[in-house]
């Protein structure tokens, strides 16, 4: 029965969402209808407080933060800067510039919690001079878009406070953990650049700049460091709360940005209406998610399913393979926060009851979204690179670009699996 009710809820959730229902309202729909066909019209009186608590909670006010602190980044040319810089640094390697897209995207992750703002941010200072120095346009949006799901890995990340927020786990812990997978994936997709490159003959490479240009040009990641030191640092040593650590954030952003002279209303402006409306929808999805949950709690839809799958003999690793198979089927029709809310108040569940460390199963939800980011046909960095691009070709090089990027994603979450270690590490010396 479990099951079944699982198996109609998504359905009817995706339908939704294929008319152009927002994911808000989809979600929230399921919840109430299948509340009160559980409970009758009382089910009422239990979203009132939920919906309440939802908003009240003041862990969630490091969101529109967090938001806040990419945009004042984005706005005040740190990303150019930031370019122009690795550019000197990394042009030189077999690949050249694709090395640039990915370490930029690595940087601005640092300082941004969004996927989609990271791949558009550098794919618009980027691929106008990709192609003016006759980059393959396919590699080029490949390399962007599975350089923007990094955004979400390397810390801060707004996915991981949702995943905490939803499994009621120290988001500072999970950004800790972020840090690790996010710099080796970053390697290994340099590698796999510089190792194709190499494979097919390429001789793409910049002009050498001189070292002490170069070290000039090293002033340039001071904002990014900075901003990440303060964040990431008051998490580390305990300081202060991740809401804490996040104004502290938008205060050292806010510093950088009067630095630069771009400081005015006009930006303040933009970035309080920009990070108003993306924070305002994210916490109705959130809304919506936990309405879902109290009717799956409620229901004894969780603990059905728990104790079916902890029936069927399971490992963890089996399960893990298992659950790779389903995300990775999952984020071919359905965007990252909606497949996150969706899913884990029925997968958290059951993965601790197999013994999976909660901060380990954050990092896997998490490269799971990432691969949902860039799998046709609902990979939204596939879309905003091929929108930002400066050409009229298809969306198949974005696609066929951004392929092996998520063979090498699939493979470095069995090398988690192998070794978590390289996750729990780091949070377990806070």
């Amino acid at each position: 029965m479990s099951i079944l009710f699982i198996a109609a809820g998504f359905f009817t959730m995706l339908v939704m969402m294929l008319f152009g229902l927002p994911i808000a309202v989809s979600m929230a729909v399921v919840g109430i209808v299948g509340g009160i066909a559980a409970y009758g019209i009382p089910f009422f009186d239990s979203i009132v407080p939920v919906v309440w608590g939802t908003q009240n909670d003041n862990l969630l006010t490091c969101i529109p933060l967090f938001v806040l602190l990419g945009e004042l980044l984005l706005r005040s040319g740190i990303a150019d800067r930031m370019y122009s810089t690795l550019s000197a640094w990394l042009g030189r390697l077999p690949g050249g510039l694709l090395h640039t897209n990915i370490g930029s995207c690595a940087l601005f992750a640092a300082t941004s919690g969004s996927s989609v703002a990271t791949a558009a941010t550098v794919g618009t200072v980027a691929l106008p001079s990709l192609q003016a120095r006759g980059y393959s346009m396919r590699s080029s949006l490949g390399s962007l878009a599975a350089g923007g799901t990094l955004g979400i890995l390397i810390p801060p990340s707004l996915n991981m406070i949702v995943y905490g927020s939803l499994t009621n786990n120290s988001i500072g812990k999970l950004f800790i953990a972020g840090i690790i997978p996010g710099l080796l994936l970053t390697a290994l997709f340099m590698v796999f650049i510089a190792a194709s490159a190499l494979w097919r003959g390429e001789t793409m490479r910049e002009a050498s700049v001189p070292l002490n240009e170069r070290i000039r040009l090293l002033r340039h990641f001071i904002p990014p460091a900075v901003v990440f030191g303060v964040v990431m640092g008051s998490l580390y040593f305990g300081i202060a709360t991740t809401t804490e650590s996040a104004a502290l954030g938008v205060v050292a952003a806010m510093y950088f940005v009067w630095r630069s002279g771009r400081l005015n209303w006009e930006l303040l402006r933009n970035c309080f209406i920009s990070s108003a409306r993306l924070s305002g929808m994210i916490l109705l999805i959130m809304v919506a998610a936990f309405i879902l949950n109290l009717t799956i709690s409620l229901t004894g839809v969780a603990e059905s399913m728990t104790r079916w799958v902890v029936g069927l003999g399971l490992s963890a690793t089996s399960l893990i393979l298992v659950l790779m198979l389903f995300y990775l089927i999952l984020g071919m029709f359905m965007d990252v926060l909606s497949m996150q809310v969706a899913t884990i108040p029925i997968t958290y569940p059951i993965a601790m009851a197999l013994g999976i460390d909660p901060i380990w199963y954050g990092i896997f939800i998490v490269l799971m979204c990432e691969l949902g980011m860039i799998t046709p046909p609902v990979g939204m960095n596939l879309f905003v690179v091929h929108g930002i691009r400066p050409d009229n070709g298809g969306i198949e090089d974005a696609i066929w670009g951004a392929l092996p990027y998520a063979v090498i994603m699939l493979l470095f979450t069995l090398l988690l699996l192998v070794a978590p270690w390289l996750v729990t590490w780091l949070p377990a010396h806070m």
